[in-house]
C-alpha cells in the first residue's frame, strides 16, 4: 500500500515574478514558523509538501486553493512533459489552441509562451519551498536525539529535492537566479547562474548529502534515497557537455554502478511500471512521484498522461485503460511507432480507425496513433479510482533502473571508463528480452551504436520526459540532420533556430531581474 501523505497547506503567495524569490511558505490555518516547525510532525509535513509540489497545483481537490497565480493552473508534472515532449516525434497535440500549445509543438515559443513561464515557476516555487524548511532546520537543538536523528535525514532529502529542481531548470533554460536558505526572505535581485554555475551547485550539493540519505533498503517508499541521488548525479554527467561542464562520462559510470550495486533489478512486466500499483514496483522505480486518487488530486500529473492519451472522438474504450473518459490531449507523431519491431511489446499503441502518418494538419485527431502506455487499472485489473471526480492514481517514475542500464552503455559508447563493452552489451540486452520476451530482439556488439541508443531510448523510455533532452544532447533537436512531421511547424520537418535547444527566462522574470538575459531570443 502506497504511503500518501497527510501534509500542511502551504502556500507561496506568488506575483508575476521572482523580485521576491525566497518568500515563506504559510499555512491556511495562519501557523506561523515557530508553531509549524515546534514538532517532529510540522517538519513531516512540511517536507511532504515539498515532494507533492511536483505533482498537485493547490490545496484542494484538482488544484483548487492554487499555491501560486500561474497562466494555465496546473502542476509541474503537467507542464514538464509538454516541454519536454511536446516539440518531438513522440507527441502530437490535439488542442493546440484551447491548451496554448502552438508554440511548443510547432517549436516557436518565446518568453511569453505560459507552459515556459509555469514550469519555470513551479521549479523556484519548489525550490523556496526547500529553502523555508532548510531555513527552520537550523537549529533542531531543542528536539531529542532521535528527533534530530531524523530530521537531519529530511534535511538531506530536502536538499536533495532542491538541487533536483536546480538541475532541472539548468536542463531547461540553461541558467537561472540561484537562492538558498542562508539568503533570507525578501525582495531582491538573486544572483543568475548560468549552466556551468548551476552544474557544479547540483554536483556539490549531492556529493555534500549522499551519505545522508537512506539506502535503498532503508528507504520509506516516496522519499529520496541515495540511489535517487546518484541517478540525478549520472543524468546530469552524461549531459554535462551540453551545460557547458565538459566530458564526464566516466563519472556517469561511476554513479551508475553505485545505482546498480544498491540492488535495483527490472521489472518483469514492463506496463506494470505504468499501471494503478505502480507503487509495488521498488524493484526498478527509483525515485517515485506520489500520486493518489485521495490526498494527491490532479488534473495534471499521470491523470493528464493516462485520459490525455485516450481519444475523446476515437473508437477507444476508456475503461480499457480504468479511466471514466478520454480526453484525447495528444497521439504520437508517426516516427515514434516506426522504431519498433513487432516482436517489441513495449511498442502498444491504439491504430483502430487512425493513419500512422500525417497528410494535413496535426490537431486532425484521426491521424498518429493513441499512446495505450499508461493505465489506471490495478494489478487484478480493475479501475483504481473514477478519474472523472478524483483523477488518476498512478505513480510516476520519475527515476527507474532501465534509463541507468541506457545512461551506461551510452556512456561507454562515448568514451567512458568503468564499465565495458560488454557490460553495455548486457545492460541493454537485458532491456530487449524483457521488451521480447525472449532473446529474440538480442543485438550484438557490432550494432550497439550511439544512435541504436538514441532509438532504444525512446523504444523504452517513450512518454517519460526524457525525449527532448536526449535529442540536444545528440546534437539533432533543432538541426536538419534528423527531421520528423510538423518538427518547425511544417509537415514534412524543418530545421529551426538553436535557440530552441532550451528555453527562454520569461519575460516577466527579465523585467524583475536584471542579472538573467536572454541572449538568444
Amino acid at each position: 500500500m502506497k504511503k500518501v501523505y497527510i501534509f500542511l497547506a502551504c502556500c507561496l503567495a506568488l506575483t508575476s515574478c521572482f523580485k521576491d524569490l525566497d518568500q515563506a511558505p504559510v499555512t491556511d490555518s495562519e501557523a506561523n514558523a515557530s508553531e509549524v516547525y515546534s514538532t517532529v510532525d510540522g517538519y513531516e509535513s512540511v517536507l511532504a509538501k515539498i515532494y507533492a509540489s511536483y505533482v498537485i497545483a493547490g490545496q484542494e481537490l484538482g488544484g483548487g486553493n492554487a499555491d501560486l497565480a500561474s497562466n494555465n493552473g496546473y502542476d509541474f508534472l503537467r507542464g514538464y512533459f509538454n516541454l519536454q515532449e511536446s516539440a518531438t516525434e513522440e507527441v502530437a497535440n490535439t488542442w493546440l489552441s484551447g491548451e496554448k500549445m502552438e508554440d511548443l509543438t510547432f517549436m516557436s515559443w518565446d518568453s511569453s509562451d505560459p507552459w515556459v513561464a509555469d514550469t519555470y515557476y513551479r521549479l523556484y516555487y519548489s525550490i523556496a519551498l526547500c529553502n523555508e524548511f532548510l531555513r527552520n532546520a537550523g537549529d533542531i537543538s531543542g528536539f531529542t536525539s532521535s528527533e534530530q536523528e531524523q530530521i537531519g535525514q529530511w534535511k538531506a532529502e530536502a536538499r536533495f529535492m532542491r538541487a533536483l529542481s536546480y538541475y532541472l531548470v539548468l536542463d531547461l533554460f540553461r541558467q537561472g537566479p540561484f537562492v538558498d536558505e542562508t539568503m533570507g526572505v525578501g525582495a531582491y535581485s538573486p544572483e543568475a547562474l548560468d549552466g556551468e554555475g548551476l552544474f557544479n551547485y547540483v554536483e556539490s550539493e549531492i556529493l555534500d548529502i549522499e551519505d545522508d540519505l537512506a539506502s535503498r533498503s532503508e528507504c520509506e517508499y516516496g522519499h529520496a534515497s541515495r540511489g535517487a541521488a546518484w541517478t540525478l548525479l549520472a543524468k546530469m554527467y552524461l549531459n554535462a557537455e551540453v551545460y557547458g561542464a565538459g566530458d564526464h562520462y566516466t563519472e556517469c559510470i561511476t554513479y551508475c554502478n553505485k545505482v546498480i550495486a544498491e540492488g535495483y533489478s527490472l521489472e518483469s512486466d514492463y506496463f506494470s511500471l505504468f499501471n494503478a500499483d505502480n507503487d509495488k514496483r521498488t524493484n526498478e522505480i527509483i525515485l517515485p512521484f506520489v500520486v493518489d486518487a485521495t490526498n494527491t488530486v490532479s488534473w495534471g500529473a499521470t491523470t493528464y498522461l493516462v485520459c490525455g492519451q485516450v481519444g475523446n472522438s476515437s473508437t477507444q474504450d476508456p475503461a480499457e485503460y480504468g479511466i471514466t473518459a478520454g480526453w484525447g490531449m495528444f497521439r504520437v507523431r508517426g516516427e515514434l511507432p516506426e522504431m519498433f519491431a513487432s516482436a517489441d511489446l513495449r511498442g502498444k499503441f491504439y491504430t483502430s480507425g487512425q493513419t500512422q502518418w500525417f497528410t494535413g494538419a496535426i490537431d486532425d485527431q484521426s491521424q498518429g496513433y493513441f499512446c495505450e502506455k499508461w493505465s489506471n487499472l490495478n494489478d487484478d485489473g480493475d479501475a483504481s479510482s473514477d478519474t472523472g471526480a478524483a483523477g488518476a492514481d498512478i505513480d510516476y517514475p520519475f527515476f527507474r533502473l532501465a534509463d541507468v542500464y541506457l545512461m551506461v552503455a551510452e556512456a561507454v559508447l562515448r568514451g567512458g571508463s568503468g564499465a565495458s563493452s560488454t557490460d553495455a552489451l548486457g545492460y541493454v540486452n537485458d532491456l530487449r528480452e524483457r521488451a521480447y520476451g525472449s532473446t529474440d530482439g538480442n543485438i550484438s556488439s557490432s550494432q550497439l551504436t550511439l544512435s541504436f541508443i538514441l532509438e532504444e531510448r525512446a523504444r523504452e523510455l517513450y512518454f517519460e520526459c526524457t525525449r527532448r533532452t536526449d535529442l540536444v544532447r545528440y546534437g539533432l533537436f533543432t538541426a536538419s540532420s534528423y527531421l520528423w512531421q510538423w518538427k518547425g511547424g511544417v509537415l514534412d520537418g524543418r530545421a529551426v533556430d538553436e535557440k530552441y535547444n532550451y528555453y527562454p527566462i520569461p519575460a516577466a522574470e527579465l523585467s524583475a531581474n536584471p542579472n538573467l538575459k536572454n541572449e538568444k531570443y
